[in-house]
């Protein structure tokens, strides 16, 4: 008789201490962590993006970017000076510009906010430039 008396209070003490356990370490209340508010955050203020592709006069060029959405585009016999600009939505963005020309000088420049960030010129026989940015 005592056998199963012992083995009910080691069944009783254990399912008291794994609820003891589960109460503290797999509670179903989980804490937040989200006291931060949002009206502290600042708003996202969007970039000016510009490409810039210039030859001497008369050159035309074939030119192939990325646009405010990163998406490829491709402008062909583009007469040159060229500007696009975008506004970039996101926080960072990838932006390129490649052109080819039908002359011996080519320059290309990528600028955000009014600062230049990339700027290359090419002196060749059907000169060949290329501007990129991995994060604006």
């Amino acid at each position: 008789m005592w056998i199963p008396l012992v083995i009910l209070i080691v069944v009783v003490a254990g399912g008291f201490t794994v609820s003891r356990l589960h109460g503290m370490f797999g509670s179903d209340n989980r804490p937040t962590y989200s006291d931060t508010a949002q009206a502290d955050t600042k708003p996202f203020d969007p970039k000016k993006l510009v490409y810039e592709v210039w030859g001497p006069p008369g050159t035309v060029a074939t030119i192939s970017y990325f646009d405010g959405e990163a998406e490829p585009r491709f402008a062909r016999d583009t007469p040159l000076p060229w500007k696009m600009e975008f506004d970039i939505g996101a926080t960072t963005a990838v932006a390129s510009v490649v052109a080819q020309g039908d002359s011996d000088s080519i320059g290309c420049r990528i600028t955000v906010d009014n600062k230049v960030k990339a700027d290359k010129t090419s002196n060749q026989t059907n000169a060949y430039v290329s501007c990129n940015l991995e994060a604006a």
